[in-house]
């Protein structure tokens, strides 16, 4: 039986398009069990200098334009969508029309509602998905999961997650289109903080409502004079802009299960780089982790004992998936591993026509957090986070068999 050739198509040749690139290309290597060949066909780029990357360097057969023309390539069987947000909602649509498969980065669209089309679209169209919530693939984060949906930390009481960065801490970084709310819909809320409702979700369960604050610290920033990737590469003007969506939240969170939670973001802070760090406290134990140490969990299992306290364990072959990356516990994981997971899940999903990796409804759902984020904070009180429908895998025992 001949091994199937799967075509890929990618549009946005940024920072995170080239990643998913590569990741596809790592899938030989690290998941030989995939029954399929991936080609990287095409990609799509309105600027000409990614475009010659992604031919040049990236190994497409060719590169365009225009995301219609990409489409409408009979070679392209999958499509990863890496472009801005106000994009992914058209771009996601006319995936579904043209009836192929789809890994989109989060947030869906610039809103909850737009998230809601995307992930009917998909369930009524019988089509799978993938969404970029990579930190849930980190082998220290399945491994917490598991000592959670065991039972091995008890009955779980509270959870913590916060997730502080500097990426946006200049003043005079320039005013792209994350700062507008137009395009980008909320701030640091739909970009840091999505993906901190998906780990609590993930590992803990559904968030059911919330409680929330924000604020914009930097109100206005230079407007770009020349269009960098990804964060970097930007030239700045001596004009001015306001920024439309905030730096900074906190929020009170409450889960279907009875736990409660706090969690917190900002995009502006001076001295955490990327100290994204989730905590679960159960009645008998718990455990921690930090993605800027993310080959280790914190654990303490067991209310007494001579040494009680916690006890630094470091990811090994022992621990989901980093056997494929690294020989034996002390030798890192790194970031672009958790994609090339995400990459093998979405192909390992279309492959078996079977939800595996983290879906559109999966995307809906943080993003209904995200936004009964943002009306708590404007209306002051508590606000419900609307139920999702569809097939959410962070509920799901098969998602890593």
């Amino acid at each position: 039986m001949s091994t199937k050739t799967l075509g890929v198509g990618v549009a946005g040749l940024g920072w995170m398009g080239r990643l998913h690139a590569r990741s596809y290309r790592q899938l030989a290597e690290r998941f030989p069990e995939i029954d399929a060949q991936i080609r990287l066909v095409v990609a799509s780029d309105p600027l000409e200098t990614n475009r010659d990357v992604a031919v040049r360097e990236l190994g497409f057969d060719k590169a365009v334009n225009d995301f219609d023309e990409l489409l409408a390539d009979p070679d392209v069987d999958v499509v990863s969508i890496c472009t801005p947000n106000y994009l992914h909602r058209d771009m996601a649509l006319a995936a579904i029309k043209a009836g192929k498969p789809f890994w989109i980065e989060k947030p869906m669209g610039v809103s909850a509602a737009q998230s809601r089309e995307i992930a009917e679209a998909v369930e009524e169209a019988g089509l799978v998905s993938a969404v970029g919530f990579n930190y849930r693939h980190t082998p220290a984060i399945l491994k917490m999961r598991e000592l959670v949906r065991s039972g091995r930390l008890g009955r779980i009481t509270n959870v913590r997650a916060w997730l502080i960065a500097d990426y946006a801490s200049d003043p005079d970084g320039p005013l792209t289109w994350r700062y507008d709310r137009e395009r980008a819909g909320a701030g640091v809320v739909g970009d840091l903080m999505s993906h901190g409702a998906d780990l609590v979700q993930f590992v803990c369960g559904r968030i059911a409502q919330v409680s929330a604050l924000t604020d914009t610290f930097i109100a206005s920033r230079p407007i770009p004079s020349k269009i960098g990737v990804g964060h970097g590469g930007w030239e700045i003007s001596n004009e001015v802009g306001p920024v439309g969506n905030e730096d900074y939240v906190a929020m009170l969170v409450r889960l279907d299960s009875g736990a409660v939670g706090t969690l917190e973001s900002c995009r502006v802070s001076v001295g955490p780089r990327a100290e994204y760090i989730l905590e679960v406290y159960g009645t008998e134990g718990s455990v921690r982790w930090n993605f800027e140490h993310l080959n280790d969990l914190e654990v303490c299992v067991g209310r007494t004992g001579e040494f009680q306290g916690y006890t630094r364990v470091m990811a090994g072959p022992d621990f989901p998936q980093f056997g494929r990356y690294q020989p034996g516990a002390g030798t890192s994981m790194g970031f672009d591993d958790m994609k090339a997971t995400e990459a093998a899940l979405f192909i390992r999903s279309v492959l078996a026509d079977r939800q595996l990796a983290p879906s559109a409804a999966d995307g809906w759902a943080a993003a209904e957090v995200d936004d009964a984020t943002v009306r708590s904070a404007s209306s002051g009180t508590w606000e419900d986070v609307a139920p999702v429908t569809g097939h959410t895998t962070f509920d799901s025992e098969d998602t890593y068999v």
